[in-house]
């Protein structure tokens, strides 16, 4: 039986940093391996120690159930605790997650905004004006696509019978039916 496939979790922001490093004169003859920290954990740690929800709170926000939220801020936990007390680098990245908006990072000065006009194109950096611009969402169906590939879930409408591939991160119950607007279910 294969694992189940991770729901998506929405992340508010990217972090506004990439990582941490240790400092001291001990720092070389360290364990330099550094500690992978998801998107996902960053904003687990945010939400509850930085702008204070509780877990039922934050795992609204974040789009998946309390119990699930609780396992990725211990393990965020656990991780910076492990950083701290081994003097190891710290770095965010990576996880399945989106964006609440569209975000967009400059390839020249480093910096990440947002879109909230969606029917303008952004093209250039509103910081420094750079065009090495490139987007931060996971929206754009890329990893969805992979990770659908491995899916074989189908939706499927009760009242004409049409059938389409299930959309992972997508209740079935949340799709209209093309055909004749009713409700989807997953086929079972």
């Amino acid at each position: 039986m294969s694992p189940r496939l991770k729901k998506l979790r929405k992340v508010l922001n990217p972090p506004v940093i990439k990582g941490f490093k240790p400092y001291g004169p001990e720092v070389g003859s360290l364990n330099t391996e550094p500690i992978l920290l998801h998107y996902e954990e960053y904003e687990a740690l945010r939400l509850c120690d930085y702008d204070m929800y509780n877990h039922h709170e934050a795992s609204a926000i974040m789009g998946v159930s309390r119990p699930t939220f609780t396992r990725i801020y211990a393990s965020v936990r656990q991780k910076v605790a492990m950083a701290f007390a081994e003097g190891r680098q710290m770095s965010i990245e990576g996880g399945k997650v989106y964006f609440d908006s569209d975000w967009y990072s400059c390839g020249s000065c480093k910096c990440f905004f947002n879109n909230p006009q969606k029917e303008v194109e952004i093209s250039n950096c509103p910081l420094c004006g750079s065009d090495k611009v490139s987007s931060n969402n996971m929206e754009d169906g890329t990893d969805e696509q992979n990770a659908s590939k491995n899916c074989n879930d189908i939706c499927f409408c009760p009242s004409c019978g049409y059938e389409e591939g299930h959309k992972l991160g997508k209740p079935c119950s949340q799709m209209v039916c093309p055909k004749c607007n009713a409700k989807m279910r997953l086929k079972k």
